[in-house]
């Protein structure tokens, strides 16, 4: 198995435990509390890890490109925490966990119309079925 796939399978079982403990985080704060406590965690798990796994030099390869994409990068995913975690704390892990898995399309229709990527047919059959899947959720 490629490592890209081991590692996007690490990821999805990761996240999906991430929404279930932050619910369980989220009892008794609001929202935003929250996520400010659980970035301060993230930032310190991240440095710990990085300075395991990336050398030094490697920083000064850092550009001013890399420094804005990565802070819009930043950015989105803040406003993603934000209401993502508003969203756990009011409603159903289940159903908003589901809901954001729509962020799937939307990361394939701006790869395509961004990154000039070429949608497979899985691409976009998996695509279309998280959709349909969506639709499912949010129908009464």
């Amino acid at each position: 198995m490629k490592s890209w796939l081991v590692y996007a399978l690490i990821s999805m079982v990761f996240a999906g435990l991430t929404s279930v403990v932050a619910k369980i985080g989220l009892t008794g704060v609001s929202a935003e509390l929250g996520i400010a406590v659980r970035t301060c965690f993230v930032f310190a798990f991240v440095m710990a890890f990085s300075a395991w796994a990336v050398p030094p030099a490697q920083l000064q390869s850092l550009t001013g490109s890399n420094y804005l994409w990565l802070g819009i990068s930043a950015a989105t995913t803040t406003v993603s925490w934000i209401f993502y975690y508003k969203a756990i704390k009011d409603g159903d892990v289940s159903v908003v966990a589901l809901i954001d898995k729509g962020s799937v399309v939307i990361a394939v229709l701006l790869a395509v119309l961004i990154l000039h990527e070429k949608p497979t047919g899985k691409t976009l059959t998996g695509s279309a079925l998280i959709v349909a899947g969506l639709l499912v959720m949010v129908k009464r």
